[in-house]
């Protein structure tokens, strides 16, 4: 077949240069005028461009994935909060084990031991499996005998009061 003869449109393909939300309305602005001279076939094609391009814009211009109802900024709570220093609180899992060393000093140990005993048994056991031993919720409920609700419900309210020890507390600095 002979391209010259053939009735297909011509498409002239045009470098924009990088992806920027600037570059890509020019885009869009393309697929709107050639959608607009389109026919019934070639218009599903080129709205699928459009859509796209639109979907590009709004992530450039927000910074965020488009549609997304939970993004990384609505976390749940006892995803956001990190109340003690992780390697703190490591240390201090490890060192209340028989034998086992840690580079923590007497100060930093008493902290931990004086926000920890403000919490329930219970509370303490699974916010130090929790956060020192790091250790999923999941498995915290199948090593209790606990619902993973229950888990969790113990570790955001162990959490809370730590927070709240550290912020009322002169000790905590």
């Amino acid at each position: 077949m002979n391209i010259a003869n053939s009735k297909a449109p011509v498409v002239k393909v045009t470098d924009l240069g990088p992806a920027t939300a600037l570059n890509y309305q020019l885009s869009l602005k393309g697929a709107e005028r050639a959608y607009r001279k389109a026919d019934a076939d070639d218009k599903k094609v080129i709205s699928g461009m459009k859509s796209d391009c639109e979907f590009v814009i709004e992530w450039l211009n927000t910074g965020r994935r488009p549609g997304n109802k939970r993004g990384i900024e609505r976390r749940a709570g006892y995803e956001r909060e990190i109340l003690l220093d992780p390697i703190r609180m490591q240390a201090f899992a490890s060192n209340s084990k028989a034998g086992s060393p840690a580079n923590l000093t007497d100060d930093p140990r008493f902290q931990i031991q004086y926000a920890l005993d403000q919490l329930s048994e219970r509370e303490r056991e699974c916010y130090t499996l929790a956060h020192g031993e790091c250790i999923s919720h999941s498995e915290i409920a199948r090593m209790l005998g606990l619902a993973d609700g229950t888990v969790s419900e113990y570790v955001q309210r162990a959490q809370r009061k730590v927070s709240e020890v550290a912020s009322n507390s002169l000790f905590f600095i």
